[in-house]
Formats: C-alpha cells, sequence, structure tokens
C-alpha cells in the first residue's frame, strides 16, 4: 500500500488513589466521564478529534484515537487521548462525592482523589491491552500474513515492550511486557493475536488488520516504533519479499510471549514449529535486515529512516546489555533503570511494595505526579510530538484521515 491508515486503541486503569482500588464500571463511567456521557457509555463517546471514549464491562476505560494517516499522527492522538483523560480526572477531582459510590460513603462530598493509569497490568492481577489497527489490502491469503506477522510480534515486546514488575516461577522479577498472552491458539480464538475485519467505510478490496498482542506505551518514542516497525513488516509481506530466513513458524506463540516477556536480555531461546530454537533476538535482527533491504530497494523517508534507526540501535543496546543507547526511548528500558535507581538508593528487593507502587506511578496519566512526566519534565526522556500539537488533536481530527466526527 502507497497510504496506510492507522488506529490505536488503548485501555485504561481508572483507581481510587492512594490503595489503587480499582473502580467498577459503574463508578469510573460516573466519576471520571460523567460531564461527556450523560446518556452512558454502552456504545461510546464519540470525540471531536474523530476518536471515541467508552467503558467496557470489565473496568476497561478504552480511547480509540481517530484513525490517522502516518505514525507521526499516530503518537500525537495517541498523546491526545491521554489529556483528554488528564483533563476529565482534573474535574473529577473537584467534584464532591456522590451518594451510591461503591466502598466511597465516607467521601461523600469531598473532592475525589482518583487515578487513571495506562498500563498493560496491575498487582491485582487485571491486564490491560493495546490493540492496533492497519488497513491492509483484501487480496492475499490471511494465513500467510498470519505466519509472517506472528513471530515478529511475539518478539516485538523486546523493542516495544511497556516493562512490568511480575510474580514468575523464579520470584518478582521485571519482564518486558504481559507475561501471559491470550490462552488460545494464535490464529483461531476468541482473543486471537492478529484478526482481521471489514473495513465498510473504506474503498472496496480492503481490510482493518486489528494486532491484539501490544502494551500500551507511556513513551512516544516507542509508540512509533511499535506501529513504524509493524508498518514496515506489513509492506515486506504485502510486497512479497519475505525471504527464507523469516520463513518462521512458532511451535507455540501463546507460550512463547511469556518466554520472550521474561527474559530482557532477548537471548532466550524460542521453539520452531519444525524443532530447532532461535532466540528472540535474532528473530528480530532478521526482520530488521529485511527491512533494510526493503526500504534500499523502495526508498525511505524520514520516519522509515528513524524507526530503522531506533530499532537497530534497540537491538544492538539489548545484545550488548548496554541499554544506554536507547535509556531514554525504549519504554520497558526506561521504566526498568528508574525502578534499579529506586532499589540501589533504598537497598530493597523487586518484590518490595514500594517497587510495585513505583511500577504503577509510572503509568500514571497526571503529569503532576505520574513518574514517566516527572522524568519527561527533567528532560530524561526524547520526545517527537510536540505538546503544540497535542494540544490541537484534542479537538480537531488528523489532517489525512477520511472522515470527520461533527465539532
Amino acid at each position: 500500500m502507497d497510504t496506510r491508515v492507522f488506529w490505536l486503541k488503548n485501555e485504561y486503569g481508572v483507581f481510587s488513589a492512594g490503595g489503587y482500588r480499582q473502580l467498577s464500571p459503574e463508578e469510573a463511567s460516573r466519576r471520571l466521564l460523567g460531564p461527556v456521557a450523560s446518556g452512558g457509555l454502552a456504545a461510546g463517546v464519540l470525540l471531536r478529534n474523530g476518536g471515541r471514549l467508552h467503558v467496557e464491562t470489565a473496568s476497561r476505560l478504552e480511547y480509540a484515537t481517530p484513525e490517522c494517516g502516518s505514525v507521526p499522527d499516530l503518537v500525537v492522538h495517541d498523546q491526545a487521548g491521554d489529556r483528554i483523560l488528564e483533563g476529565l480526572l482534573a474535574d473529577a477531582r473537584q467534584r464532591p462525592g456522590e451518594k451510591g459510590d461503591e466502598g466511597d460513603q465516607a467521601d461523600e462530598g469531598k473532592q475525589r482523589d482518583i487515578s487513571v493509569l495506562k498500563t498493560s497490568a496491575d498487582p491485582s492481577g487485571h491486564r490491560y491491552g493495546c490493540q492496533e489497527d492497519y488497513l491492509v489490502a483484501r487480496r492475499g491469503e490471511f494465513g500467510r500474513l498470519a505466519d509472517i506477522l506472528i513471530p515478529f510480534l511475539v518478539t516485538r515486546q523486546l523493542i516495544c515492550g511497556a516493562g512490568t514488575v511480575a510474580q514468575t516461577t523464579r520470584g518478582a522479577a521485571f519482564c518486558l511486557g504481559r507475561t501471559a498472552g491470550p490462552a488460545v491458539n494464535a490464529k483461531k480464538a476468541t482473543r486471537p493475536l492478529i484478526k482481521t475485519r471489514d473495513e465498510p467505510r473504506t474503498t472496496p478490496g480492503f481490510r482493518r488488520l486489528c494486532v491484539t498482542v501490544s502494551d500500551p506505551a507511556m513513551s512516544e518514542t516507542t509508540t512509533l516504533l511499535k506501529a513504524g516497525a509493524t508498518d514496515l513488516v506489513l509492506r515486506m509481506a504485502e510486497a512479497g519479499t519475505v525471504p527464507p530466513s523469516l520463513r518462521l513458524t512458532l511451535d507455540n506463540p501463546v507460550r512463547a510471549i511469556g518466554e520472550v516477556s521474561q527474559d530482557i536480555t532477548g537471548r532466550a531461546l524460542v521453539r520452531l514449529a519444525d524443532g530447532r530454537q532461535i532466540s528472540a533476538l535474532d528473530i528480530q535482527r532478521e526482520y530488521l535486515a529485511t527491512a533494510k533491504v526493503l526500504t534500499d530497494r523502495r526508498g525511505a523517508d524520514a520516519v522509515s529512516r528513524r524507526v530503522l534507526g531506533l530499532w537497530e540501535r534497540a537491538l544492538d543496546a539489548i545484545g550488548s546489555g548496554n541499554l544506554d543507547a536507547v535509556a531514554r526511548e525504549i519504554d520497558w528500558v526506561i521504566k526498568y533503570r528508574l525502578i534499579e535507581r529506586y532499589r540501589a538508593e533504598h537497598g530493597v528487593p523487586m518484590s518490595a511494595p514500594e517497587v510495585a507502587q513505583a511500577d504503577l506511578a509510572y503509568h500514571d496519566i497526571s503529569r503532576d505526579r505520574g513518574l514517566y512526566y516527572e522524568l519527561q519534565r527533567g528532560g530524561a526522556v526524547e520526545r517527537t510530538a510536540r505538546d503544540i500539537d497535542i494540544f490541537e488533536a484534542k479537538t480537531v481530527p488528523p489532517t489525512l484521515g477520511r472522515y470527520r466526527q461533527a465539532g
């Protein structure tokens, strides 16, 4: 495809701050989204920028970006969703408590102290997700596309995982992302790793590819890498330029997600269907090498060059064990180094409650107290978007979108 269309859907946890008690869907709707959801959130609230907000039955607050015609636009509108929710959160904190709020009757008449976290998991065992959607041509066999994509997506967490402290068989450990995927077959499942659906609002011959094996990202550069690298892999598949070295079929993709997640060095071996074993790092290097050949042949724009450069630096840094080269750009690396600094200063193990608290606070979307935004204010993380563009994207649809939401 000459022009790709992108969407991103992030799930957020809404909590009573302090103890981080997860709110029910009704509480989340009433407390946070009351001003924009007077008619309820079952069908979602359409926003002026073309995006959508709704609360799912499993206490999942979700923001879906409008369709975006470029990866940088996607990053801007992903960040705009955080800022929209931050504004609603500020309003909610100023409104007194209401009768009927579960567990908070004592707070009636007081300001509400709640938090919104853009996270992949919390200590209570709740998991949150991120769905990426890409417009792809309908032609071609889905099974072939899945065979090309699944090894890339399973190992992609090595370069764009959100990072989480999780309980493993060896105790509390820092993992790249979610430690287990859907307990189902990778291609045929109620919640598969990838799926397609019709896209009725476009010209015939196209469909939407949905990627569910993804983590919400705080880092703008991580979102850029995640969507940009996936776009390049899709272009490989569409161009039919996949070499024999990329004809990899994982023996058990779901199990491999956990195996890859629990090894931040990328060297843990995953089993292929033919009995061979290969590391996540080597799988990613094969995809990167093919992407570079494709862009050399067809030419690369500024975004592709930045994506390829960051992709290569990330793999080199992980392979060498020297994470300094991507310590400002890759979400899990930023978070890992933050937690390791805290542990070194205070002499606490990974299982300490303070570490679990920091693990959550990193994902707080409030810029006045979230740990990621504390790093951003200190100039410790790279950015790809300007604040003025993010502010505008709260109410203005992307330039290249095919359809608009009424203002």
